[in-house]
Parts: C-alpha cells; structure tokens; sequence
C-alpha cells in the first residue's frame, strides 16, 4: 500500500480537520510542549497533592523547557486516586463538573474520574476522529452494545458516534437475543462492543439461526479488554465485518485515546491530546523504540483531571514512523496484557491474551476460555478450561486437551492442564471479560478471586 496524501476518512465528510492528524513530528512536539506546560499550570494552581510533586521535581510550568523534562516527575499510578477518593485529585470543584464516571474497584473504593463541559466535547471529538479513521461514516447506524452507566465505554462511543453524524442505537450490554433481532431488523453497519461480548451474539445468533454474515455489518469497534489476533479473526469470521480495536482507559479519558484506522498497522494515539511514553515496568527508565514496556500517558487538555505521567499497566509496543494512512501520530502496536494480569507459573511469565492466542487459534475449540490459578505446596499451577466447539465429538476432547496442553508447553513453555469441556459450559461476558480465576487466597494468599483484562 503506497503513502496516501491524507488519511482517507477526509474525503467523506468535513467535520474532523486533516491537519492535526497530519502534522510533523516538529509540529507535535511543539503543540505537546505548549498544551503541557497549561496542563501542568492547571495541576500546579488548582490540584496541591500534585504541585508539591511539581515542585519537589523543579518542574515549575513556566519553566519547563523540554518535553523530556518531565521524565523528572515520579510516576501516577491508580492507587493514588484510591488514595485521595474521591475528589482530591480533581481541578474542578464537583459544582463545576459536567459528569462522574466510575470503575469498580476490588479494595472497596471505585476509581473517579470527572468530565467538565470542555472534557467531554474533546472526548466526543476524538472518539468520533477515531471511528471516522475506522471507516465509520456519517448516516451509519451504530449498534452500541457497550454497556452504560458508569463504565466509560457506553457513553463515550455514543458520543463520539452522534458527534460524526452517525445514528446511534443505545442497546447497552445484555438480552442477547433482543440484540441479534435489532441488528438485522434496523441493519445496523457498526457494532460496538467487547471483544468477548461481540462472540457472545455471534454464539446467539447461531443459536437461534440467524446468520450475522449477511447481514449489513461492515465495522467493528472492539475494545476495553486485550484480544489476540486469533480472537479478532473469530469475530470476523463469525460476525462478517472488519474489527478494529480502540483503545481508552477511565482515568484517561475513556475510549478514543487510540484507535486503528483502516490500514489496521497498529492504534494512532492522539499526541495533539497525550503524551505518550514507554517505560522498562521493572526499573521505570524510558524502553527503546520497537521494544515492550509499559505505556505511561499524560493527559494533555484534560481540565477536570489532569493526570501526569500515569502509569497504564499496559504492555506494548510504540512506533512513530509514519502510517500508509498518512496520519504523523504515533501508533500503539496492540496492547499484549496488563503488569497486573501476567502470570508466573513456575518461573515462567505469561499474559492470558498470550494463552488465547494458542488455544483459539485451534479449529476444534471455541473463544470461551478460563484460566484457574491455585497453590499446591510452594508453587503456583494453572488449569485451562476451555469449550469445544459445537458438533465436535465429545469422544475427542481428551485428545484435544492433550493436543491443546503441548501446544502451550512448546509455543511459550507453559505447563499446564487443560481441560475441554461441552459448548455453553462457561459463563458469558456481557461486558468485559473475567479470564482469570485466582484461588490462592484460599490456600492463605493474599491474591484476589478474579481478574478482567481491562
């Protein structure tokens, strides 16, 4: 594919200016430095948690020179806003707050994030820069089945999606079957949706002998928990459209922070809006270019919130060279997993989106998968239950387990026991996916019952 002159959503519609999405690395930085040393103004004058950081750092905003030196700032992380629950970060006074949002939290506190008016018009506006650069167009029903409330992801692609023109059906998550009849019966082109969820109505479709191949769905918006690539051929396969992955986190923004465009070579993260870094998650020094780490973002026009320099838990990949789409902004090369879902079992580091990939690129098992993690003495075992697909011989599932089980042992080193088990088995996501059921707590670890893949 050869270099466009712009990207190609452009030419559709007049809403979304070309060129911030097309601008020199020069030009970004310098709208980063500018945009940075405001929000590190706001922090400084309205948040006094993070103008003694600022000042213990002698990163006074007016004096702040380079982009790189705020790498002098200790990192955020999301205890800090357990830590000062519920508005002790904020700019804003919650009188001067336009919305709430929170995420559930498993220490008892939920993580609060506000909007003010300004907030959310740049979330809408970049939400919908990201559908539009996913080739969602304007007229183009969008059956969002991202759940609403306070979870960011429901409302947050509502917006971005009335913003670009589009015509939004609010399903929210669950009542499957209802949602399989909208989407044929309003012809919707774009589903929103979990990963997990939107294999949730592929799987009722089937049931109830619909088939979603032929129906008028062309683009996916897929995100809120890590999916292989094996997953997003599934979904394809099953659901007869394009997926395209975005990503986004509450105490960022919401969804649209990133987002694939249609050349599907990574997710553009809006630089005009975030600073993006990538640390070592060991030792917090900056990674090479092309080598995994953690993703740290500081927000940018953020004014209710103004996060610096936040530590995301993701790991990936970042590249800045330039996209055939022709779009400047750097591209996140998909989220591997979290520092706070890996995995040691027996000395070996493992993500869950890494066991997926192995187990659902098999013909014979479906994308329906638990990992259960226990203590047996002094070391930690994992067991894999996972389902059949529909119509395979029961009689060949312990053939499949073994055959799923060295398949791990020699593709990433991981022992352990598989278990196939009879389609509709496991239960179903309707929003985002718990993958990983820890048990050592009950052996007198302090580990949790579960995790998501946020």
């Amino acid at each position: 594919m050869g270099v466009a002159t712009e990207p190609r959503h452009f030419a559709a519609h007049g809403m979304l200016s070309p060129a911030v999405e097309t601008l020199s690395r020069d030009e970004l930085a310098a709208l980063q430095l500018e945009r940075l040393r405001q929000t590190l103004g706001n922090a400084w004058a309205h948040v006094p948690w993070q103008r003694q950081r600022l000042e213990a750092a002698g990163l006074h905003p007016e004096a702040l020179q380079r982009l790189e030196d705020l790498q002098r700032l200790p990192f955020m992380v999301k205890g800090d806003l357990h830590e000062h629950y519920p508005f002790g970060l904020f700019a804003r006074a919650p009188a001067d707050l336009a919305r709430l949002h929170a995420s559930s939290g498993t220490t008892g506190k939920p993580t609060v994030v506000g909007y003010t008016r300004g907030d959310l018009e740049r979330w809408a506006e970049l939400m919908a820069r990201s559908m539009a650069g996913a080739g969602v167009r304007p007229g183009d029903i969008v059956h969002n089945a991202y759940g609403y409330g306070l979870f960011t992801g429901g409302l947050g692609a509502h917006a971005g999606a009335e913003r670009l023109g589009c015509v939004v059906v609010p399903v929210s998550g669950g009542g499957t079957e209802r949602q399989v009849a909208l989407l044929v019966d309003f012809g919707a082109r774009v589903l929103c949706a979990t990963p997990s969820y939107a294999l949730a109505i592929a799987e009722v479709a089937d049931s109830m002998g619909v088939n979603l191949r032929t129906s008028r769905l062309e683009v996916g918006l897929f995100g809120a928990e890590p999916w292989s690539a094996a997953m997003r051929q599934q979904i394809e396969a099953r659901l007869g459209l394009v997926a395209y992955d975005v990503y986004g986190l509450s105490e960022i923004m919401g969804p649209g922070v990133a987002c694939e465009c249609e050349c599907r070579e990574g997710l553009h993260g809006w630089e005009d809006h975030f600073l993006f870094e990538l640390i070592d998650p060991e030792t917090g020094a900056p990674a090479p270019e092309g080598a995994a780490g953690e993703l740290v973002i500081t927000t940018l026009t953020k004014e209710a919130l103004p996060m610096l320099r936040y530590r995301t838990r993701d790991i990936t990949r970042l590249t800045r060279s330039r996209c055939a789409c022709g779009r400047t902004h750097l591209r996140i090369l998909r989220v591997a997993g979290r520092n706070d879902d890996m995995l040691i079992i027996r000395g070996v580091n493992v993500y869950p989106s890494q066991i997926e990939a192995v187990l659902v690129d098999r013909p014979q098992l479906a994308p329906h998968y638990r990992l259960v993690v226990r203590r047996a003495g002094a070391l930690d075992t994992l067991a894999v239950e996972i389902e059949a697909q529909p119509g395979t011989d029961a009689a060949t599932w312990p053939l499949l387990a073994r055959e799923a089980q060295h398949h791990l042992k020699s593709m990433i080193g991981l022992s352990a026991e598989v278990a196939v088990q009879a389609p509709g088995t496991l239960p179903r996501s309707q929003g985002k996916a718990v993958r990983v059921h820890d048990l050592r707590h009950a052996a007198g670890d302090a580990a949790p019952a579960a995790k998501g893949m946020p």
